[in-house]
């Protein structure tokens, strides 16, 4: 039960396995942060033009690559899966609380708009499990 008496419409429970998960991104990291250290150390000289061009290139790259790894990690480090209680829905409320609904179907074209297709969307609102009074088409 919730601080306000209704049971909760939803539940939040976090994942399993994400210390697997935090070990295998904190190794990642390090062995970006190694190969940025040893990039770093070994510049090339100066004289060796096309050395330095190769050089500035693969540590951009390495640079870019330790960047998308840390927000993919960022995404991925505290994931959750939620929960619905649908049925609790209807529960909470009385019928005569729900508000009446007005429920417009277009068709414009019937070349477009086959009327199969518009009596299966016509068919699909009439099976909400929603009280049949209150819904105006």
């Amino acid at each position: 039960m919730g601080s306000n008496g209704y049971l909760p419409l939803f539940q939040t429970r976090l994942a399993n396995g994400l210390l697997l998960f935090r070990l295998y991104a904190a190794s990642v990291f390090i062995a970006i942060c190694f190969i940025c250290f040893y990039r770093l150390s070994c510049f090339p000289a100066q004289h060796a033009k096309t050395q330095g061009l190769a050089w500035i290139g693969m540590f951009l790259s390495e640079l870019w690559f330790g960047f998308y790894f840390f927000i993919t990690v960022v995404v991925r480090w505290n994931p959750v899966f939620h929960s619905t209680f649908k049925n609790r829905l209807s529960s909470r409320y009385v019928e005569e609380a729900l508000p009446g609904v007005d429920i417009f179907v277009c068709t414009a074209d019937p070349v477009l708009e086959p009327p199969a297709m518009v009596i299966n969307t016509v068919l699909s609102v009439m099976a909400y499990d929603y009280p049949p009074e209150k819904l105006r088409s």
